[in-house]
C-alpha cells in the first residue's frame, strides 16, 4: 500500500487580484498547489483505463486501487497546531489551498466532479437562483425562509453538470454518512457509482476495508467522506475541547485504516476540503443592528458568512457602498461581482449560468 497524505493549508499561491482584499487573505491554487488540481487529476485517470496513476501524485507506484479520505474542515494550520505526534502528521507529505470559496458546499462539490466552482455554480451554502424562488441551499435543497425546494426535476436543473463518476473506465463506491448517502444532492452527484452509508466511525472503517478488499481483482477508486470535525469546529470552533477529541477519534481511524489495508495494493490518499480560522464575537457583523441596509438589498444574503454576496437594489448601489466603508471599513472589502468573476478566482473553464 502506498501512502499519500494531502491536508489543506491557509495560504496565498500563485493567485493575486488586482483589487483590495481582506488582512491575511487566502488564495486559491487552480494548478497542481489546490484542491482542484487532485480533483481534476482523479477524473481524469477514471476516465481513461490507460491512464498507470495519477498524475497529481507522480511519485506514486501505479496501483489500480485508490482511496480517497475526505475529512471535512481538517485544515493544515490545525494539524501543524495540535497534530503532534498524531499519525496523521507523520504521513503528511504536502498542503494543498481550497477552492474559493473555500466551504464545504463549493469544495466538496470540486471533488465529486472535477469542475471548479466557476463550472458547477455552487459558491457557498447558499445560492442566488430565481428559477426556484431565490436564495436557496442546494444541499439540503430548501428556500431560506420557505422550507424544503419542490420542482419538476429540481436536481437536473440544479446540478446540470456531469459528476466525476459518470462515465468511469473504473469501478466506484461512494462512502457516506447514512443521513446524507442517499439525499437529492448525493445521489445526483454519485451517479456512476455504488452508495455505501455507514453510521459510525467503526463502520466508516469497515465499509472501507470491505470495499478495498472486494476491489483488489479489478482495481478501482473508493471515495470516502467523513463530516464530524467539520460540524463540531462550526459549533464549538476550530480550536475547542471538542474538536481536539474528535481529531483523537480520526487519528485512531486512520490508524486502524492503515493497518486492516496493509497488504492490498493501493494508493491510500487522505485531505480535507478546507480548513478553519475562528472568528471571535467582536469580529462578527450582524446586520440587523443596521437596519438601513434593509432598503438597499433586494434579497437576503448568500455565499458564506466570510464571503457573502450581497444582492443590491437598483439605484441603492452608491448608498451601499457608502455604508460598507464607514461602517465595516477593516472588517469587510467590498468587490462588484462581475469584477470579482473576471479575476479567476472560482477558478477555469465555462462559467456556470449563476455566475
Amino acid at each position: 500500500m502506498h501512502l499519500s497524505g494531502f491536508l489543506l493549508v491557509e495560504a496565498d499561491r500563485m493567485l493575486h487580484l488586482p483589487m483590495p482584499l481582506p488582512r491575511d487573505a487566502v488564495l486559491p491554487d487552480f494548478g497542481d498547489g489546490g484542491l482542484f488540481g487532485l480533483a481534476r487529476d482523479l477524473r481524469a485517470w477514471l476516465h481513461d483505463p490507460a491512464r498507470a496513476s495519477i498524475s497529481f501524485n507522480a511519485a506514486a507506484p501505479a496501483h489500480s486501487l485508490v482511496v480517497l479520505l475526505v475529512i471535512d474542515g481538517l485544515g493544515d494550520r490545525f494539524l501543524q497546531r495540535h497534530g503532534q505526534g498524531s499519525v496523521i502528521l507523520g504521513h503528511r507529505q504536502r498542503s494543498l489551498t481550497s477552492v474559493f470559496p473555500s466551504t464545504t458546499a463549493s469544495a466538496v462539490t470540486t471533488l465529486l466532479t472535477g469542475l471548479s466552482p466557476a463550472q458547477h455554480g455552487l459558491t457557498g451554502w447558499f445560492i442566488h437562483d430565481r428559477r426556484f424562488g431565490g436564495v436557496i441551499a442546494p444541499l439540503p435543497l430548501y428556500r431560506r425562509g420557505a422550507g424544503h425546494l419542490r420542482a419538476p426535476f429540481l436536481t437536473q436543473r440544479l446540478f446540470p453538470y456531469p459528476g466525476m463518476f459518470v462515465g468511469s473506465q473504473r469501478p466506484v463506491t461512494m462512502v457516506s454518512p447514512q443521513e446524507i448517502a442517499f439525499s437529492p444532492y448525493s445521489l445526483r452527484h454519485a451517479r456512476g457509482a455504488r452508495i455505501r452509508p455507514y453510521g459510525s466511525a467503526a463502520e466508516f472503517v469497515r465499509t472501507i476495508v470491505d470495499e478495498a478488499r472486494g476491489m483488489q481483482a479489478s482495481g478501482g477508486f473508493i471515495h470516502a467522506y467523513y463530516p464530524h470535525f467539520d460540524a463540531l469546529c462550526h459549533e464549538f470552533g476550530a480550536h475547542s475541547e471538542e474538536a481536539l477529541v474528535e481529531f483523537e477519534r480520526i487519528d485512531h481511524l486512520y490508524a486502524d485504516l492503515l493497518e486492516r489495508l496493509a497488504g492490498i495494493p493501493l494508493t491510500l490518499l487522505l485531505t480535507a476540503d478546507h480548513g478553519f480560522i475562528d472568528a471571535p464575537e467582536e469580529r462578527h457583523v450582524c446586520l440587523e443592528r443596521h437596519p438601513e441596509t434593509r432598503a438597499m438589498l433586494a434579497t437576503p444574503l448568500f455565499g458564506e458568512r466570510r464571503i457573502a454576496f450581497c444582492n443590491i437594489r437598483h439605484g441603492a448601489e452608491n448608498d451601499f457602498g457608502g455604508f460598507v466603508r464607514e461602517q465595516l471599513a477593516g472588517r469587510a472589502v467590498l468587490v462588484p461581482s462581475d469584477r470579482l468573476a473576471r479575476t479567476g478566482i472560482f477558478g477555469p473553464g465555462k462559467a456556470h449560468r449563476r455566475l
